[in-house]
């Protein structure tokens, strides 16, 4: 099809297209939306046949991307690349035949457009001429035929002024279309083009929105939604505009190939283009909100199919984990969703098939000192491991808020951290699916801090957290499971080991020898000295070799490390780096979880009790655990800790008769039977379960329970036992 044919003695003047313009300027601007509508759905008068749309609307994408007025403005980019993937055989020889069975139609279209542009018909009535000609299909694909014409016309013009100069026979066409001469001034003729691409590329961004509604899956959308009945009811009014917008680019070239460089001072102003566009644009932008609204639905939908299918799994038995993982990682084969740490390559989840797997579950703010810990572990396990049925596979999977936009900085961040892990990691956090990370926070209560969950080689979950496990225990804690952790506790007993957990040797080797050891706390500089200074000077009097080790506090970290300089310049004790010290208060506070999530927290175990003294004197002032050797004398507060060093003199005499230990611990005891100070508790929220109740370990009596709310949002609170 060609304009050319349209062209003769009879063609349009100068005269008739001023009076087209300012014919179609009028309609244009007087235009009422109520009659139209009523006028172009009397049209409508669909059959039911059905055309591959996608295709053809891919393909007028690509030519309407080519031509162009300069590469640089392309229209839609990024379009080519699917133009590639269509070209298979069995592809390209359905469209072919459906083309064949529209191409009258579209030429047609073509033609109708051209004539009745240049015999002055204005705008509007060409549209509805099209609506009639194109009753018995679909709205959208009423529109899509519609850019169809206009692309072969606009396609074939600018295929012409790209290549004229190269080619002979497009010499020749170019020349009896005045292209050479339109190109020559196509200068003044720039800001013209500019407002036809805009227009152009609002019908594009119209039409591929209206398409989109065709996909959406019934499944999950039906035609009573509101926001897709709102669409659809807005639809024939959109297609009319972009139909318009359409005839006006048609007009825009069709006057160009037959006026030439008169064009330039009688065509359509290029702000009646801009207003076209801004309408359209204006439709656009209601039939999107309607398009995202039902997109969300359909995510809302989908995910809590995905929800319910990951409480199926969990509760059936499997020959492996491979389901399981596929549910919680990535179910598609598209792609290797893993990231091996020791090779440093994707590799597929097939590399956990019937392994045991601990999935470390964080999000990005995972602390460095979490890291180092759980890699000396996992590295000592790697290195002592001489049975396959005592390896286990770790896998960090990333869970971030979907509703926060990822950014560069997000990106950095992960990557630095996926760097450091020697273990796999999931590929990337958009993987993991939204049904997932409700899961994982709602039934395996994720909140700020990192999790463990453990899932055996049939991928049955074993441990719902054994993150406290691997703290207290290490891998000596495998194959981590409920009935691992309560075994384990059985085995314990409240003795030095337990605390400093083999960690340092310097302690361990005092302990060996026999020596009295006092591990203390606390952030009180002028209390630590005065603890120091009496403690030696009574192990000095009573004759007996002391060691202290200072452990902090497990916060004020800055405050912390200021003290542990102060203690290091004036040789007041031996001090712990802030790694150990992090380690030390993390163990401490998972051994007071592990009971938690066993249900035992206050069961009458004097470990536990112990510990969570220990805790509780940690929120206040300072404090200090004796032993001798690996048993522990006293456990006990700086509020009578220190006292009973000052009164020194007062008990001495004991020392004969019952030992050191034996009378420092009676005298505590009277001042602690004095003093009696109870215990208080704290539990973030964002730190994982928290207690129904608690009994205070000094006196048994059940604890007083408040929260805290620290913001607006109910999930950031704090609750305390007192």
């Amino acid at each position: 099809m060609s304009n050319r044919l349209l062209l003769g003695p009879g063609s349009i003047g100068s005269d008739s297209m001023q009076q087209l313009i300012k014919t179609d300027r009028g309609s244009f601007m007087a235009s009422d939306d109520t009659v139209m509508l009523k006028q172009i759905q009397t049209t409508h008068n669909p059959d039911g046949r059905e055309i591959d749309i996608k295709s053809i609307l891919l393909i007028v994408e690509d030519i309407l991307s080519r031509a162009t007025m300069t590469v640089e403005t392309s229209i839609v980019p990024g379009v080519h690349a699917q133009i590639e993937n269509m070209e298979n055989k069995a592809h390209q020889a359905s469209v072919t035949l459906m083309l064949e069975a529209l191409s009258y139609i579209i030429d047609r279209i073509a033609c109708e457009m051209t004539y009745k542009s240049l015999a002055g018909v204005d705008g509007h009535q060409i549209t509805v001429s099209l609506f009639t000609m194109l009753s018995s299909y679909s709205w959208d694909a009423k529109l899509v035929l519609a850019l169809a014409a206009f692309a072969l016309n606009y396609g074939e013009f600018w295929l012409l002024a790209q290549i004229y100069t190269s080619n002979q026979l497009a010499k020749s066409m170019a020349i009896l279309k005045q292209l050479p001469f339109i190109m020559e001034h196509s200068g003044p003729l720039k800001p013209r083009f500019d407002s036809l691409n805009s227009l152009i590329k609002a019908v594009l961004d119209l039409t591929r929105c209206i398409v989109s509604f065709r996909e959406l899956p019934s499944t999950y959308i039906t035609q009573d939604m509101p926001a897709l009945s709102t669409a659809m009811a807005t639809v024939p009014t959109a297609v009319y505009w972009a139909i318009r917008g359409i005839i006006a680019c048609a007009t825009q070239i069709t006057s160009l190939t037959t006026m030439g460089h008169e064009y330039v001072a009688a065509t359509m102003e290029a702000w009646e283009l801009s207003t076209l566009a801004h309408k359209i644009n204006n439709i656009h932008e209601h039939l999107k909100k309607q398009l995202d609204i039902c997109y969300q639905l359909i995510e809302d939908r989908r995910s809590i199919e995905a929800y319910e299918a990951l409480l199926r799994v969990f509760d059936m038995i499997h020959i492996d984990n491979m389901k399981v993982l596929r549910m919680l990682i990535y179910a598609k084969d598209d792609l290797q969703p893993l990231f091996d740490g020791s090779s440093k390559r994707r590799v597929n989840l097939d590399v956990l098939r019937r392994k045991n797997v601990l999935l470390l579950i964080s999000s990005l703010n995972i602390l460095p000192d979490e890291l180092s810990i759980l890699e000396q572990i996992y590295s000592e396990s790697r290195h002592h491991a001489t049975r396959m049925d005592n390896l286990y596979e770790m896998v960090w999977v990333p869970i971030v808020d979907r509703t926060v936009q990822w950014t560069d900085p997000m990106q950095k961040q992960f990557e630095d951290l996926q760097s450091t892990m020697p273990w796999y990691t999931v590929h990337h956090p958009s993987l993991i699916d939204r049904a997932v990370i409700r899961f994982v926070k709602e039934k395996w209560h994720l909140r700020n801090k990192p999790i463990l969950v453990v899932l055996d080689p049939q991928g049955k979950v074993v441990s719902p957290n054994a993150i406290h496990m691997m703290w207290i225990w290490g891998s000596n804690a495998f194959p981590f499971t409920i009935t691992r952790e309560e075994a384990l506790w059985r085995e314990e007993t409240w003795r030095l080991e337990l605390l400093v957990n083999g960690t340092d040797q310097t302690i361990l080797n005092w302990i060996k020898e026999g020596k009295y050891i006092f591990l203390y706390g606390g952030d009180d500089m002028e209390w630590i000295r005065r603890f120091t200074k009496t403690a030696r000077s009574v192990a000095q009097a009573a004759n007996i070799p002391l060691e202290m080790a200072y452990v902090g506090k497990s916060s004020k970290k800055e405050q912390i490390r200021r003290i542990i300089n102060t203690i290091n310049q004036d040789k007041l004790s031996y001090s712990w780096s802030d790694l150990m010290i992090w380690f030390f208060w993390t163990r401490l506070e998972s051994m007071l979880f592990s009971k938690i999530q066993l249900g035992r927290a206050d069961d009458q175990d004097p470990t536990m009790q112990e510990i969570k003294k220990l805790l509780s004197y940690d929120k206040s002032g300072g404090w200090a655990v004796l032993s001798k050797g690996a048993d522990v004398v006293v456990n006990g507060h700086g509020t009578t800790m220190l006292p009973t060093l000052v009164e020194y003199d007062t008990w001495k005499g004991h020392v004969i008769t019952k030992g050191f230990e034996k009378s420092f611990k009676d005298h505590h005891d009277m001042l602690h039977g004095v003093a009696h100070p109870c215990c208080r508790f704290e539990f973030p929220s964002m730190g994982g379960r928290i207690p129904e109740s608690m009994k205070c370990p000094e006196c048994q009596r059940t604890m007083e329970k408040y929260t805290t709310f620290l913001c607006c949002h109910d999930d950031n609170t704090t609750t305390s036992f007192y």
